[in-house]
């Protein structure tokens, strides 16, 4: 249909968009017949934190471009896998590489693997992510624990026009990161001497880097820290009442007064330096389920 108003257009044509259930049941029923039984949680790994799969035991892998209906992962530092197997005696299914606006991907593709892991068969959602750190009390290599996000990306994943086919199109997002596991993590963090910051995690579009100005106006919204993922993920776990826990890896200190040019490489070295934390407390959360 013909508008004048152009937001109007983008609007209409987003919402055009639905969701096929068939697309989603050929994606698992692949996943199956290569071996994904009864997986028990989900787990998404940012930027530079792939080395979780190596603690899988018999680990079973499905790269992206083999299964039905998969966006393929386009960022060089994302390798672009499912991988199947046990953490601590618990059936896992791990995603090594996500999906991001910044790509050219839309929200219903991007939270596509997070439907299909739901209906493998996950109760419990863990995600990770490098972020930058908008609080100048939080610094490089330091770990954040999400607690509440701010969504700047400008749309939803459950604005599509069969949305009510799979849960409440007003999902609630009172709680948006499970308050168990949020306990549990910490006093996982206490008792191994792991610092672990609490804070609120802002989702921009990306790829550019902030600006000075955009770096203080999200710290007068709230934020602090700032990334290009994960609350697409979020929003669509809740819509399917899946908990979720989630951490960021700090590899930059966004301060606007001393804003120095983003090194990409050394953000992605600060999270391999962290990333053994991050593993350290996943592992011990997932024993504690």
């Amino acid at each position: 249909m013909y508008t004048t108003n152009p937001c109007a257009l983008v609007i209409e044509i987003y919402t055009d968009r639905v969701m096929k259930k068939k697309q989603i049941e050929e994606s698992v029923a692949y996943l199956i017949n290569k071996g994904f039984e009864n997986p028990e949680i989900g787990i998404v790994l940012g930027t530079g934190l792939g080395k979780l799969v190596d603690q899988i035991e018999d680990p079973i892998e499905a790269h992206y471009n083999h299964i039905p209906f998969f966006p393929l992962a386009t960022v060089e530092f994302h390798t672009g896998k499912l991988v199947y197997g046990t953490i601590e005696g618990k059936k896992v299914v791990v995603m090594q590489g996500r999906f991001h606006l910044y790509e050219g991907y839309d929200f219903l593709d991007i939270t596509y693997p997070i439907r299909v892991m739901h209906t493998l068969g996950i109760t419990k959602l863990f995600v990770s992510n490098a972020a930058g750190a908008i609080n100048l009390d939080y610094k490089k290599g330091d770990m954040m624990l999400i607690e509440d996000h701010i969504n700047l990306q400008g749309g939803s994943p459950l604005a599509f026009k069969n949305v009510a086919e799979f849960g409440e199109r007003f999902a609630d997002m009172s709680e948006p990161y499970d308050v168990p596991m949020r306990q549990k993590i910490e006093e996982i963090a206490s008792k191994n001497g792991i610092s672990l910051k609490k804070g609120v995690y802002a989702s921009v579009v990306g790829p550019q880097l902030e600006t000075k100005s955009e770096y203080r106006m999200l710290k007068i919204l709230g934020a602090d820290a700032v990334g290009m993922s994960t609350v697409p993920e979020v929003i669509v776990a809740n819509h399917l009442g899946l908990p979720i826990v989630a951490v960021s890896v700090l590899t930059d200190e966004c301060d606007p007064d001393n804003l120095k040019p983003v090194d990409i490489a050394e953000i992605i070295a600060i999270a391999g330096r962290t990333e053994p934390k991050m593993v350290k407390l996943f592992r011990e959360l997932i024993k504690q389920l």
